[in-house]
């Protein structure tokens, strides 16, 4: 909560969601984005700056593909697709598939556990 008033405060963007890991992601509200960055990047600096940790920003949306393509980002996959409750996201090459998943499945278990939080969808890499 205290991360989350102090991201609102300083960029006057409105936060969905704060997760707290390696780094701490911030779950933004559909097309506040632009709010939270401030002009090239300059609340981003500012906040980590304060909290001494690397923030990574997300842009949430009510269609999961699309959510998931966001956290995903900067990834470029071929087509993320929702078919009875899993999320299957298709990678043109390996290296994007290595990319995606991370080492030891690290990326792709943290995007599992962010979109359970809204969906219950399971998310997989074809």
């Amino acid at each position: 909560m205290k991360f989350m008033s102090l991201f609102e405060s300083l960029t006057g963007a409105k936060l969905k969601d704060c997760i707290l890991n390696d780094d701490i992601t911030f779950v933004v509200q559909e097309n506040d984005m632009g709010k939270a960055v401030g002009k090239k990047g300059v609340n981003i600096k500012k906040i980590e700056g304060i909290l001494k940790k690397k923030i990574r920003l997300v842009e949430f949306n009510d269609d999961v593909t699309k959510f998931v393509s966001n956290l995903i980002y900067p990834a470029k996959v071929e087509d993320i697709k929702e078919e009875k409750g899993i999320v299957k996201i298709y990678t043109p090459d390996t290296k994007t598939k290595g990319f995606v998943m991370g080492r030891d499945r690290h990326k792709i278990n943290m995007v599992n556990d962010i979109v359970k939080r809204y969906f219950e969808v399971e998310v997989k890499v074809e």
